[in-house]
């Protein structure tokens, strides 16, 4: 019987994917009709005011968003078929994050985030190509690289780029080279952008991301909305089980899945804290945090079969559905 757990038979079956997608396409059309007029962040990001000024309609907003969201989607595939994240090929890190997304109307508009959250997902994937390469200096710029650009749309992306630089310490391949890499990979889109801002006049538009960056808002919960909060508790729950599940179950993965894992872990944790102590970035950043999230809850999922991770699948399933039902109730 063990064998025969839906938990087992969802994450392991290949229309899990498929299915997924289907349902978030439902989704999205659902809040479409339901809810034509989803309350919008107030964004003080100068370079996204800037691509603001193009009327983009509210179909082809959504619709940019959601490939958005399939490309970081396709990445994660990606990345756990090259580095064995789930040690299977399963796509299920996939659907549990199109899902999570699914279910959080406010999600499924475009905002900063999501851009950012799509080229640095191509960052991290860069990042653990390096471990422990003798030259990794070329990869940990392009990372780098990609860093800088997020960061020219949501500069609060550059507060997570410690991480990074620790990241690349423990996988063996941070130097003196590779640390000069990073920060030239890093200011090398503010480069191009101070010639623009030189060339036009307009140099409020080059240091406008630093100071969008070195200000800090009031700490602030009441400027959590019901959703917000909805979704922290849920998103929160599930990194705690499945970070539980990736230390006492570590010994069953390789060493280099380990140390991935726990990068996950530990941008996750500074992710939440950014969230705690600046609030009015919670959307902003939420697509980043879901990738960790979705990582390491497929990991618990797949590699577990037991009736104990089967009642916190089903329950888990459970609160995704009521967790759409709640959050598209609020916003009727």
């Amino acid at each position: 019987m063990r064998g025969k757990y839906i938990q087992t038979t969802i994450t392991t079956g290949r229309l899990t994917l498929p299915v997924a997608i289907l349902i978030t396409i439902a989704c999205w059309v659902t809040v479409y009709f339901l809810v034509p007029d989803v309350p919008k962040e107030d964004t003080t990001h100068s370079f996204w005011k800037l691509l603001e000024n193009f009327s983009i309609p509210g179909w082809a907003n959504k619709l940019a968003c959601l490939l958005i969201y399939v490309g970081i989607g396709y990445l994660l595939i990606q990345m756990n078929n090259t580095f064995g994240l789930v040690r299977v090929r399963a796509s299920v890190q996939t659907s549990i994050y199109l899902l999570l997304i699914a279910v959080c109307p406010p999600l499924q508009q475009l905002c900063p985030g999501d851009i950012a959250t799509l080229f640095f997902v191509v960052a991290i994937y860069l990042l653990f190509s390096t471990y422990q390469r003798m030259r990794s200096s070329g990869y940990i710029f392009h990372a780098f690289l990609f860093v800088g650009i997020s960061s020219l749309i949501f500069p609060q992306i550059t507060l997570l780029t410690p991480i990074l630089l620790i990241g690349a310490f423990t996988f063996q391949s941070l130097n003196i080279r590779s640390f000069f890499a990073a920060i030239i990979g890093w200011s090398f889109p503010y480069w191009f952008l101070f010639g623009h801002a030189y060339f036009y006049d307009n140099v409020e538009l080059f240091y406008g991301p630093f100071v969008e960056l070195a200000t800090f808002y009031p700490i602030d919960f009441t400027a959590f909305g019901n959703w917000e909060i909805a979704m922290l508790g849920y998103t929160f729950v599930l990194f705690l089980v499945s970070s539980i599940h990736c230390f006492v179950q570590s010994y069953k993965d390789k060493i280099r899945t380990r140390v991935h894992l726990r990068f996950f872990i530990l941008l996750n944790v500074c992710i939440y804290i950014l969230i705690a102590l600046q609030p009015i970035h919670c959307m902003n950043l939420l697509p980043l945090l879901l990738i960790g999230v979705s990582i390491l809850t497929s990991h618990m999922f797949v590699l577990t079969n037991s009736k104990a991770s089967n009642v916190f699948f089903v329950s888990t399933i459970i609160g995704l559905i009521l967790l759409f039902a709640y959050n598209l109730w609020t916003l009727l």
